[in-house]
């Protein structure tokens, strides 16, 4: 709930005054999504993880979240993800209070990937809403029992802890992108006929017991925001109006934030992200050994786009939806945090302007961790991010990277991938330049 703190001085930006997030102080309203940095190994951290948050909190964002840590290991994604084991807490520490030096507060994203995973990586049968076969993996999964639910709700709140023992402020439970928690809120996903399934109270019934033990967790030193989907873009997918009513079940549990994003990783992820997929890019780096058959299929004409079908690009490129969704939330008093297509100091002044009080940052700061730093000397400064999604194709198998930034420190980038590169920066710029 906003206080005295958030008001805005006469005369005066609010970008960079002090935000009472629950229990927590932020010096300005600006966060560091939760974008994947793929700088964990063995699904523990190190010093380039703890080294690329320091950098970001140093260049002044509020607050700067640690991207995807499983609560189970049955939730891991890939090995560069981190999940909750006590093992890797005094490292973790050691991020978070260099963080804390920095004067940005530190959050962490708790979630569970469901079936986006393989036996290999979670040493288990990947666990769902229901039992079916995952082609982006690929793999069978299977449906978790109602015993199984309630444990996973409890190692929500359990993670809670953990975080709380690692020296974060905050934690961001993922709700969205078609992960454990949205795979049981959508119809496409949950064919369940028992209490998890069929109406929406149904399927939103496991979101609102893990975030009955994470609020029992939090108690009154860490503040809760969650990431949802303002709609799910695809088949059967959570619709906009059901999107609201998740904010609303999220509402209920008088969490400290809402954080608005849409679509999903297995079938429009481009909708997450804006513009293209690097086809070529994200094919050059992935893995032979470990998806040998995503890689063969990338190679194939035209599966590539059907795969990751492009949103043409434009910068704040929710915003549109993200209005239509606070209209509709005017009685929810829960800050509503904005992400999506921030480039420039004139972005981060619209979002105030249209009355967003926090809002989250990735791509800009992949390129420039010094962006905020940079928009407080200069309100118009624009960091310059083309919008290739070079980053993003390497991501899934190298560190998340700018291909400016690989280029000066040495790293090669194939001409062929350079071109890609130059014709999806085109396309980015005279898309943006349409709307």
């Amino acid at each position: 709930m906003a206080t005295k703190k958030n008001q805005e001085p006469a005369n005066e930006s609010k970008l960079f005054t002090p935000f009472q997030l629950g229990p927590i102080t932020l010096r300005n309203r600006i966060i560091r999504s939760a974008a994947f940095e793929n700088m964990a190994r063995d699904n523990a951290p190190t010093k380039e993880l703890q080294d690329y948050h320091v950098s970001v909190a140093r260049g002044g964002v509020g607050m700067t979240t640690v991207a995807y840590c499983a609560v189970d290991l049955s939730g891991v994604s890939f090995n560069g993800q981190l999940y909750v084991r006590p093992e890797i807490i005094p490292d973790m520490k050691k991020m978070t209070d260099a963080i804390h030096a920095e004067g940005a507060k530190a959050s962490i994203q708790l979630g569970h990937c469901g079936n986006m995973t393989h036996m290999s990586t979670c040493h288990c049968i990947p666990v769902s809403a229901d039992t079916w076969f995952n082609l982006y993996s690929p793999t069978i999964h299977r449906r978790l029992k109602v015993d199984e639910i309630h444990a996973l709700a409890k190692k929500f709140g359990e993670a809670v802890d953990f975080a709380r023992e690692c020296g974060f402020d905050c934690v961001e439970i993922h709700a969205g992108h078609a992960y454990l928690l949205s795979q049981f809120l959508a119809p496409r996903t949950n064919h369940r006929h028992d209490e998890y399934g069929g109406s929406f109270e149904n399927r939103a019934r496991f979101m609102n017991e893990a975030l009955d033990e994470v609020m029992a967790h939090a108690g009154s030193d860490m503040a809760v925001v969650v990431k949802t989907n303002m709609w799910d873009d695809c088949w059967k997918g959570v619709s906009f109006e059901e999107g609201i009513k998740v904010a609303r079940e999220i509402a209920k549990h008088k969490v400290h934030g809402i954080v608005l994003s849409g679509g999903t990783v297995s079938r429009s992820p481009m909708t997450i992200l804006g513009g293209a997929m690097p086809i070529k890019t994200l094919a050059h780096y992935m893995s032979m050994k470990d998806l040998w058959w995503l890689k063969a299929a990338l190679h194939i004409p035209y599966v590539g786009p059907i795969m990751t079908p492009t949103v043409p690009f434009k910068e704040l490129y929710f915003m549109d939806k993200a209005k239509q969704f606070r209209d509709a939330l005017k009685d929810i008093d829960i800050p509503l945090i904005y992400v999506g297509g921030v480039q420039s100091g004139d972005n981060c002044q619209q979002i105030m302007d249209e009355g967003f009080e926090l809002f989250q940052i990735a791509h800009v700061l992949i390129k420039d961790p010094d962006f905020v730093k940079h928009v407080q000397e200069n309100p118009h400064y624009h960091a310059g991010c083309k919008r290739s999604n070079y980053c993003v194709g390497r991501m899934y198998s190298k560190q998340m990277k700018c291909h400016e930034c690989v280029e000066r420190d040495g790293e090669q980038i194939p001409n062929n991938l350079k071109r890609e590169i130059a014709k999806l920066e085109k396309d980015a710029e005279s898309s943006n330049r349409s709307k």
